[in-house]
């Protein structure tokens, strides 16, 4: 039985890093925005009530992942299946 190469362990957990990014990039972009969009409110009305803001970002944040639950299933998944069809390579 082979181990895992210290090559392949990093490129597994670039791998695994980059996932984790690509997922949690669209769900950080919308608190970013809504967080923007609140700021701009309150600048307008001049309403300085610090937790004003995290109310409609967290409700667009669990939104956009409920939206975006399928994509993120979907990723998931193709890295597991990834990760469980590995094999080391033989003869080295």
């Amino acid at each position: 039985m082979q181990t895992m190469t210290d090559l392949e362990a990093l490129d597994t957990v670039r791998e695994a890093f980059s996932i984790m990014l690509i997922i949690a990039a669209p769900i950080l972009i919308v608190g970013l925005v809504v967080g923007l969009v609140v700021s701009v409110l309150q600048a307008v009305t001049q309403i300085q009530e610090q937790t004003l803001v995290f109310v409609p970002k967290i409700l667009a944040m669990v939104l956009a992942t409920v939206a975006l639950l399928s994509w993120i299933t979907t990723k998931l998944m193709e890295f597991s299946a990834d990760m469980f069809a590995w094999s080391p390579v033989s003869g080295s």
